[in-house]
């Protein structure tokens, strides 16, 4: 991993975050997915949200035998997690921000597949299970080994599916993307263990899409700021967080950025397009 090519002040939200993401090997996935609701509540104080969670872990334990074996601690967990707590999907505004924010799915117990599965993830470790994460297409999923195989689950619903529930699920995706017929792949392949860095990135480009769409430009580069300290070697983050800039009328840090991306990027029609942009704002800016 690069290092992150832009100033951070290390007593900040955005230091702590670049802090907990440094080292892949030593990356607390729950705490820095905890840590991007900083950005909309900059008063929030991540160690009592851990704090919170290590409360409901000790309350699941409690519920467990000493000698429960896997399976028995799983569907204590489930049980636990989505019957007697409640957790489960936020269908009635799935796109609401908080969905994405770990401290408000604590409070109301909704949220999306991929925030709800940071949480199950990290009581399910809690209760020694090798459980991880999935970046199945357009739906995050967890999956658990166990003794006799593998368990893989819906955190929006608490569902546990059969290859042939998650082959129905592929079927649009793989339709759209052309893989089918001599094309076609195992599912197995779409199971496979995302790490905490793919999956604080799919985390972060969830509120990217939201705040996108909303044209809520502020929001957006605050979330890229996020993506450019998890992963700046990928430069069209630049190139986006240089096109709020430029949408919010700051010219000269969307020249910077996008600079960046024309130097960096291999695609070269993006380049093209971004270049002749790139063009438009000099000639503002001067």
């Amino acid at each position: 991993m690069s290092s992150i090519p832009f100033q951070i002040p290390e007593a900040s939200p955005l230091g702590y975050f670049a802090a907990l993401v440094r080292d892949d090997d030593a990356l607390p996935l729950f705490e820095a997915a905890a840590s991007i609701a900083q950005d909309e509540y900059p008063d929030l104080d991540v160690q009592q949200v851990l704090g919170d969670v290590d409360q409901m872990l000790a309350r699941v334990r409690r519920r467990c035998a000493a000698d429960a074996g896997p399976l028995q601690r799983l569907r204590t967990l489930n049980q636990f997690f989505f019957r007697d707590m409640g957790f489960g999907g936020n269908v009635n505004n799935y796109y609401d921000p908080d969905n994405s924010y770990l401290n408000a799915v604590l409070r109301t117990r909704r949220g999306i597949p991929i925030s709800l599965a940071v949480l199950w993830l990290e009581l399910a470790h809690g209760l020694g299970l090798k459980a991880r994460g999935i970046n199945f297409p357009g739906h995050f999923m967890v999956k658990i080994n166990l003794p006799n195989g593998q368990v893989v689950i819906d955190p929006f619903t608490g569902q546990s599916l059969s290859r042939e529930d998650l082959s129905e699920r592929l079927e649009p995706y793989k339709r759209r993307n052309g893989l089918v017929d001599d094309f076609d792949v195992p599912v197995g392949l779409y199971l496979q263990a995302a790490t905490p860095r793919e999956i604080l990135a799919r985390l972060l480009r969830n509120l990217k899409e939201i705040h996108r769409n909303q044209q809520d430009w502020l929001r957006l580069i605050a979330v890229q700021d996020r993506l450019l300290i998890l992963l700046p070697d990928v430069w069209v983050e630049y190139r986006d967080r240089g096109l709020a800039w430029a949408e919010m009328g700051d010219l000269r840090l969307a020249v910077s950025d996008l600079e960046i991306f024309v130097a960096h990027t291999d695609d070269t029609l993006e380049r093209e397009t971004i270049s002749l942009r790139l063009q438009e704002l000099r000639r503002a800016l001067n």
